[in-house]
């Protein structure tokens, strides 16, 4: 039976945990930052440039690889050996450590021992998010809980659009400042300080009330008829590692191309990029606190209203953030109206994960394709505005592809964590193709992605009613 504690989410517990989700997004929209610079210090092609995102998503990969290697080991799942609390002060502890190679590796003007350092960084971070998810998730109510989830999301793109400014700060100076070499020894601090944030946050996680072992809900029901023995054996599953592959690396690759694009076709220069890059997160933000204002159980009507203020509520913090940061916002303005296509989008879908995916999908070709075809602020819009395009897609494609695995859901949320690795992947894909045809061009890697996500829409819709699932009904995401 269901208590009363936890019919609701429990902000005492939940809001010390989302300090993580923080720094997920702080360090992986920093790196968008990291590029140029690095591209610029080490002389390198745009190929080599997209490295730095190979390096920081390919660790999640095999950071979910060595969990289920140590789990077999054990013979016991590592967090529940471990505990929660503890799981997330290890893959804290393990950051840092990554964080600490900047300091030798500026010393030494050494781009490979960077990139080890950001492969540490993002091994701690695959420890942090096999603890954090379930337990953003246990905190609270199984209806609200995939809510949960995109209200820490929309605190991960916090993050994202306060790290572009804060590192770029660090490097460059103020807005005003008017020196713009780059010195590799310049990025040594900001990391340095991090990485004693993160220890911080470790010993405070480890002496707060969020339980150690919380009890997470299975709200994911299988086919009573099904026998299949293992999660690849769901096509909606494969199908969705497919999709989830795909869908980080387009949201990743737009941003961490765009200032290899605005530096050679716009004429810009690196430490004025920021903004930019911080106005594309951002837009990830509008998305995600839209989606997760029924977490704070809003009657009806309260809701709609919500619905239509929260997105403007984040863009207002974009404004704000960067007013602070002294950066000029005269060319910002406009893109409130770029917003209420979200906002249009969000209702046409009518909460159906698989019409939302379809709908965002066509969007971000639309998107993508106007920039290519255009220029000046016109192409940066269009380019920025993916970030508004991509921001549901993460609890659409994990809902659709865990949906009716029962059993097996834990292992499928698994191998879909391992799938983050397309972040990685897809960016150096578009930096290599970029080296060849031109950076606007290149961003015909994104319209792939997006036509695979349109179809993967559009597939599952008849996998799941095949197995019996009715996606008119709500969809919890129970992992």
């Amino acid at each position: 039976m269901t208590t009363t504690k936890q019919a609701q989410t429990q902000w005492a517990q939940f809001m010390p945990l989302v300090t993580v989700f923080f720094f997920w997004g702080f360090v992986a929209a920093s790196n968008d930052i990291l590029i140029p610079v690095f591209k610029q210090a080490f002389h390198l092609t745009q190929m080599q440039s997209q490295l730095v995102s190979l390096a920081f998503y390919v660790a999640y990969t095999v950071g979910s690889i060595l969990y289920l290697i140590v789990s077999a080991l054990l013979k016991e799942d590592l967090i529940n050996r471990i505990g929660y609390k503890n799981g997330l002060a290890l893959g804290l502890g393990i950051s840092a450590l990554g964080t600490l190679l900047f300091y030798p590796a500026a010393n030494m003007g050494s781009f490979e021992l960077m990139l080890a350092g950001l492969f540490t960084v993002g091994l701690g971070f695959s420890l942090q998010q096999t603890a954090a998810n379930p337990l953003a998730i246990a905190l609270g109510t199984a209806s609200t809980g995939s809510q949960r989830l995109t209200l820490a999301g929309g605190v991960n793109n916090f993050g994202t659009t306060i790290g572009p400014l804060i590192v770029s700060f660090a490097i460059f100076g103020a807005p005003s400042a008017t020196n713009t070499a780059i010195s590799i020894e310049s990025v040594k601090i900001p990391y340095l300080v991090l990485g004693a944030a993160f220890l911080i946050v470790a010993v405070f996680l480890k002496f707060s009330g969020i339980p150690d072992r919380p009890q997470v809900a299975d709200a994911v029901q299988e086919n009573e008829q099904s026998s299949r023995t293992s999660a690849l054996q769901y096509p909606q599953l494969v199908l969705g590692m497919i999709a989830i592959f795909l869908y980080v690396g387009v949201e990743v690759s737009t941003a961490s191309n765009l200032p290899a694009y605005m530096e050679s076709k716009l004429g810009f220069l690196t430490k004025d990029i920021a903004p930019y890059i911080s106005l594309y997160w951002a837009s990830l933000m509008i998305g995600r606190w839209t989606g997760a204002v029924e977490a704070f159980g809003f009657d009806a009507s309260a809701a709609k209203i919500a619905k239509f203020l929260a997105p403007y509520l984040a863009f207002s913090v974009f404004l704000a953030v960067n007013a602070i940061a002294q950066h000029d916002l005269s060319h910002f303005y406009v893109y409130g109206a770029i917003v209420l296509v979200l906002i249009a989008a969000d209702i046409a879908s009518k909460g159906n994960p698989a019409n939302m995916l379809l709908i965002f999908s066509v969007l971000g070709i639309l998107g993508l394709l106007i920039g290519m075809s255009t220029d000046g602020m016109t192409s940066i819009y269009a380019f920025t505005s993916i970030g508004l395009f991509c921001s549901t897609l993460w609890p659409c494609i994990f809902a659709l592809a865990i949906n009716g695995l029962g059993k097996h859901t834990g292992q499928g949320s698994n191998f879909l964590i391992m799938m983050i690795m397309g972040g990685g992947f897809v960016s150096w894909a578009q930096g290599a193709l970029a080296d060849r045809i031109g950076i606007q061009s290149s961003y015909i890697v994104g319209v792939i992605c997006f036509a695979y996500l349109a179809f993967y829409a559009w597939r599952v819709k008849g996998l799941l009613a095949a197995q019996g699932i009715d996606l008119n009904k709500k969809v919890d995401l129970a992992h």
